[in-house]
This record gives structure tokens, C-alpha cells and sequence, in this order.
């Protein structure tokens, strides 16, 4: 018997109660059943992976895109699934309150509200109040109410190196409503702990930024979930580049990919 959506989301806010656990992040339904074999407790879409499949460059899909790939993923799981929804495809808190309700209509067990848009970071006030009018567009039904609102703070992809600022937004996302909070691109460990102790009770997800970030030492700081963004989807598309690289210029496939399923 399928599991409801009410059901995903409760056992999604449950996996951030305690504990650590991965995210990782499928692009269309191939690489969710992949996923899915491998045990994980939930996945989170990712906007690059599906801008990637459709020959566009990260931040190129559009607000029906998304939509569409919740359309197609969501349901075809029993896990969890949480939208990468960029910054709500929006600029205004009422755009963004409307577009989650669309998202939310979907089946999703959580999504994320990034504070980057099309002219760079949103001024504080702003970015908080896009978070407030996420979480009360979600509040106004009484499944919706139980979707994992993330807040996340893109600073830190984008030049800052000061821990400070982004903890400042962090914690006023978490005021706004956020349920989680995110900071894309923290990677050292003195960082991380300090946005865990910032923001607390409420979990923090962490993006892995390179090989030297592990889940155990992630989780040993107090840290709820890990993801891994586009990385996999990447990890994809380099292995189809190089394999056509070797066909073009050798006139032959490599054989390291003769086997594979």
C-alpha cells in the first residue's frame, strides 16, 4: 500500500529530530530508483541536475520546470522528497507564498527558499519576509502545515567568508519560520558548530564542498542532514563527457564502461 503524503512528511520531520542522516539528490526517475536501492531515507531534488538533463546551466529552469519534476518524482516514492525550489521563483513574499503552495500541491515532504534571485542576495528584511510568507502560506492548510520549510542562506557561494553575517541570517529565517536552516558552501568545522549553536533547537543541513567533509565528523558537530546538491548529477555527466570524449578522439568506448547497467 502506497504511503500517503502525510505520512512521508511526518517521518521526514522525524528523521531531523535526532540524529544525522544523507540527502541525496536525484534529477528524474532513473536516478531516483538508483537512490532508492541504496537505502537512503529521503532525497531532495536538485534545480542544476534537472537544468543539466534539459541542456540549460544551473539557475536556468523555469518555475512550470520544477513543478513538473516534483510532478513526476514525488509521487513515484514512498520517500520523502525535498524541493530544491531555488528562491521560490520570485522575487515578492506573496509570489513566493503562492509558488510553495503550488510545490506543496505536489506532494513535496519539504522545500527550500533560497535568499538569491536574479540581482543577487535579498536584503535581510526581505529574505525574512519571503521565509515568513512561505511558512504562513504553508500554515494555511492543515496537511501543507506539516511541510519541512529550509531556510537558506547563499552567501557564502557567493564571496562571503565571514561566518557572522550568515549566522545573522541564518537565525532571523529560523525567527521567520524556517525549520531547518542551510548555509550552502560552510565547509570549516569551527563554522559549522557555531551556525548549530545559533540556531537550536532547529536542525542544520550541510552541503558537502569537498572530499575532506565527511557525514560522521558532520554529525559529530551537531549537524541534522547532509546533501550533496548537483554533485551526483555532475558526477553523471562527467563520466557521459569523458566516455564520448574517448569515442570522439579514439574512435572507441573505454573499457571501464563495458558491464555497466
Amino acid at each position: 500500500m502506497p504511503i500517503s503524503v502525510r505520512q512521508k512528511r511526518k517521518a521526514f520531520a522525524k528523521l531531523h529530530e535526532e540524529g544525522c542522516f544523507v540527502l541525496p539528490n536525484p534529477w528524474d526517475l532513473g536516478s531516483l530508483r538508483r537512490l532508492e536501492r541504496l537505502g537512503f531515507p529521503a532525497v531532495a531534488t536538485t534545480s542544476a541536475g534537472l537544468a543539466w538533463s534539459r541542456g540549460k546551466e544551473d539557475y536556468g529552469i523555469t518555475r512550470d520546470e520544477a513543478m513538473e519534476q516534483l510532478h513526476t518524482i514525488c509521487p513515484a516514492t514512498d520517500l520523502p522528497v525535498n524541493a530544491d525550489f531555488e528562491n521560490g521563483f520570485a522575487d515578492e513574499p506573496e509570489a513566493v507564498a503562492r509558488n510553495v503552495q503550488y510545490a506543496a500541491i505536489e506532494g513535496v515532504a519539504g522545500l527550500s527558499i533560497e535568499d538569491w534571485g536574479p540581482a543577487g542576495l535579498y536584503e535581510k528584511p526581505l529574505a525574512a519576509e519571503r521565509i515568513r510568507a512561505a511558512r504562513e502560506a504553508l500554515d494555511e492548510d492543515e496537511d501543507d502545515r506539516h511541510v519541512l520549510l529550509v531556510g537558506r542562506c547563499e552567501a557564502m557561494l557567493h564571496g562571503e567568508a565571514r561566518i557572522g553575517p550568515v549566522i545573522e541570517r541564518l537565525t532571523a529565517y529560523a525567527e521567520a519560520g524556517a525549520d531547518c536552516l542551510y548555509a550552502p558552501g560552510v565547509r570549516q568545522p569551527d563554522h559549522i558548530r557555531a551556525i548549530v549553536r545559533a540556531v537550536a533547537p532547529k536542525p542544520v543541513n550541510v552541503l558537502l564542498m569537498g572530499p575532506e567533509m565527511k557525514v560522521a565528523d558532520l554529525a559529530a558537530l551537531g549537524v541534522r542532514r547532509v546533501s550533496v546538491g548537483g554533485r551526483l548529477a555532475a558526477a553523471a555527466w562527467k563520466a557521459f563527457d569523458d566516455a564520448a570524449r574517448h569515442l570522439a578522439e579514439l574512435g572507441c568506448l573505454p573499457a571501464s564502461i563495458y558491464g555497466r547497467g
